[in-house]
């Protein structure tokens, strides 16, 4: 497992030039990936710091699997590849912003992204977006 320095206190984590993720109590950072040239947000997983080590070094998109317990590199048995063109980390580094070029769905199901559902604010149900069927 990769290392790295731990979190500094206060606004020093905020301001600091050095990486140093806020992994929660489970050692995880929840990632955001977004098309890099759109800007649409294609979905949200997992990285330990092994994952986000690769992801680092290889530039595929590496997240921690928690129903499965291991590393899956996206689109290793899809096909449906992310290419990570700039890593982002919020300010007290407990969220990485991955930028990628997608190749196919980045889904599961196979839709583009995975905020294909809409959520009312009347509390009826919820509705699919027509342009992510």
């Amino acid at each position: 497992m990769t290392q790295f320095p731990p979190p500094l206190s206060g606004s020093e984590q905020d301001e600091t030039l050095a990486l140093r993720p806020k992994f929660n109590a489970d050692g995880l950072v929840a990632a955001i990936t977004q098309d890099a040239e759109t800007g649409e947000v294609l979905m949200l997983a997992w990285m330990n710091a092994e994952a986000l080590t690769a992801t680092l070094e290889t530039r595929r998109a590496t997240y921690w699997s928690r129903s499965r317990g291991e590393l899956w590199v996206k689109g290793e048995t899809s096909g449906h590849t992310q290419e990570v063109v700039e890593v982002r980390i919020d300010c007290d580094q407990d969220a990485v912003l991955l930028k990628v070029r997608q190749t196919g769905g980045a889904c599961h199901t196979g839709r583009a992204s995975c905020f294909y559902r809409i959520v009312p604010f009347d509390g009826s149900p919820l509705s699919k977006d027509p342009h992510m069927s």
